[in-house]
């Protein structure tokens, strides 16, 4: 559920989640593996974002996601939905652009990403070693690398200070 696409007038969400959920479950028929998507809960207000999340939950699906853009406080509030309701909130970055691009006064992902996660965020989109979102496959192992440990030691190569 593309992060472009959750909540244009004429992208109509209930629709969108219904055909989603019933191709998930005829793929999953028809192989017998475990399929799934990350059903995209951003709206513009959070008692739509609930609603599209409990509607999301209803369907069956176990991970809804959300957009960097919506907000620090709206980020935390789905993350204490998900975790009353047993679903898993992965997060895209979109937006993360617009500040974390700018090498001088820019906040780095890697601060963002340990954000999200002490906001309650339990999977990140943080990039891919080739594609759109960052060029170097250091920088992208460091992003991972600071989501998946406690502590990390210094790694200049790969951004960590």
């Amino acid at each position: 559920d593309d992060e472009n696409i959750n909540s244009q007038p004429f992208m109509r969400w209930r629709e969108r989640f219904l055909y989603c959920q019933e191709g998930i479950n005829r793929a999953s028929a028809a192989t017998g593996e475990v399929k799934g998507t990350y059903m995209n809960i951003t709206a513009g207000t959070m008692d739509d974002v609930i609603e599209r999340a409990d509607y999301a939950k209803e369907l069956g699906t176990i991970v809804v996601m959300i957009d960097l853009v919506m907000g620090y406080t709206a980020i935390q509030t789905a993350a204490y939905w998900a975790r009353k309701n047993d679903m898993i909130l992965h997060l895209h970055r979109a937006g993360n652009s617009t500040y974390a691009r700018q090498k001088n006064h820019g906040i780095n992902f890697r601060v963002i990403c340990k954000w999200m996660r002490m906001s309650g965020v339990d999977h990140i989109h943080a990039g891919t070693i080739v594609g759109k979102l960052e060029g170097d496959p250091l920088m992208v192992q460091g992003f991972y690398e600071t989501l998946l440990c406690v502590k990390s030691e210094v790694n200049l190569p790969k951004g960590l200070f």
